[in-house]
């Protein structure tokens, strides 16, 4: 142990405080255990990742999450369209296979400063300690416990968790960090705030997000509660800058009738967001969420895996804990092959929607029946069903594809 450590020795500790790391630190603390979890902003705090999937509803529950109004608004689909042709296609998520039965029928979109604050302090609720102002310089991983440094001081503990989302930190310093090449390359974003009654009356009472399908990318209109709309242009152009919004904003007759009179904040940009860890879990530790795997947001669905990847983590190490079985280095082998199940469903048809004629073939389709059905499914982040024929073409496809195309592991 570090001269420097503290004498307390935590049963886990948790860097970084978004949606997996407090989700892990709530359930963990639940069942008896002593969490520590280290975050180097200040909540509330803004972050993009406002459209959630019917996946998530469960866990919403399992933490105690009741929607707040001032938050939280009804999600019940999405609508892909082409402007330039006039063409349009609606997904509910009503329509899923197993719809109202195992998988609910709507989801929500949320104010990511105010559900992250919210989760956070469920997880304080719950017994977990979660300090803020703290960055994380160092993760040291002995045979007997681990040891994290930040700001000069070290914490000891049996078992530590990487939930420090896009700076990915053990798979930045391991240099097991692989992109995926084919998809989206930099995301331009930003609000707008003080949306007309014209305009809500457009978005519709199932607040449904638009997936806009344009050359080289796509973009999103998130409605969110309050009367305001985040916005964001994906491009496959790594050298993209923030003036790709008013570009956009320009050639897009929807949305400039959607923002009249609205006020739009400074739009920001984020590069090179697709990306796996190759070293996931070990003795000792674990990778979730972000720091895990993050696809291409086109399909909503980092949030709602971050969540279930808590979850499944917390189902296998909580009892470890209490055996004095975490030390095992295979002992996450089974959880995180189920993850990257999930994870390559979801790459395969993000690869389709880049590099195929997919968007306009099939979402603006108006074909219906199972495969629909089956799409449906995966847009709602159902993508572990087996009985899913839409499910079970991508995976054929998939494997004449190959797999997605990767670049060299890199720091």
């Amino acid at each position: 142990m570090s001269e420097a450590a503290t004498e307390d020795i935590w049963d886990v500790l948790i860097v970084g405080a978004g949606p997996a790391g407090t989700s892990s630190a709530n359930l963990l603390a639940r069942d008896g255990h002593r969490v520590l979890v280290l975050e180097k902003d200040a909540f509330p705090r803004f972050h993009i990742g406002e459209s959630l999937l019917p996946l998530g509803t469960a866990t919403h529950e399992r933490l105690g999450l009741e929607p707040d109004p001032d938050c939280f608004i009804l999600k019940t689909g999405a609508e892909f369209v082409h402007e330039d042709s006039d063409r349009s296609a609606t997904f509910t998520f009503s329509e899923a296979l197993g719809a109202g039965e195992d998988m609910p029928e709507s989801a929500w979109q949320v104010e990511r400063a105010k559900f992250d604050t919210q989760l956070r302090d469920l997880a304080r609720e719950a017994g977990a300690e979660v300090r803020h102002g703290v960055k994380v310089t160092d993760i040291a991983i002995d045979d007997g416990g681990v040891t994290v440094t930040a700001d000069g001081e070290a914490f000891r503990g049996r078992y530590v968790i990487d939930a420090t989302g896009q700076d990915r930190f053990l798979a930045r310093r391991g240099r097991t960090v692989k992109p995926f090449k084919n998809f989206g390359k930099a995301a331009v974003f930003c609000h707008f705030e003080g949306l007309s009654d014209a305009t809500m009356e457009e978005i519709g009472p199932g607040h449904d997000i638009r997936i806009m399908l344009i050359d080289d990318g796509w973009a999103w209109f998130i409605p969110l509660a309050n009367r305001r709309l985040s916005v964001g242009v994906v491009t496959q152009n790594k050298t993209a800058t923030t003036g790709l919004m008013d570009e956009y904003i320009a050639n897009s007759p929807m949305l400039r009738r959607w923002i009249e009179g609205a006020t739009q904040s400074e739009p920001q940009i984020i590069r090179n967001f697709s990306y796996k860890n190759e070293v996931p879990n070990g003795a000792r530790f674990a990778c979730i969420g972000d720091a895990g795997c993050f696809l291409d947001p086109v399909f909503s669905s980092g949030v709602a895996i971050a969540m279930e990847s808590a979850c499944l983590l917390v189902d296998t190490l909580s009892p470890a804990l209490r055996e004095g079985r975490e030390g095992d280095p295979s002992l996450l082998d089974p959880m995180m092959a189920h993850m990257d199940e999930g994870y390559a469903m979801f790459a395969a048809l993000i690869d389709r929607f880049y590099n195929t004629n997919f968007g306009t073939n099939f979402f603006l389709s108006t074909g219906g029946g199972d495969y629909r059905r089956g799409l449906i499914s995966l847009l709602a982040g159902d993508v572990w069903r087996d009985h899913n024929p839409f499910k079970k073409m991508l995976a054929g496809s998939r494997r004449r594809r190959r797999s997605v195309a990767v670049q060299p592991a890199m720091g």
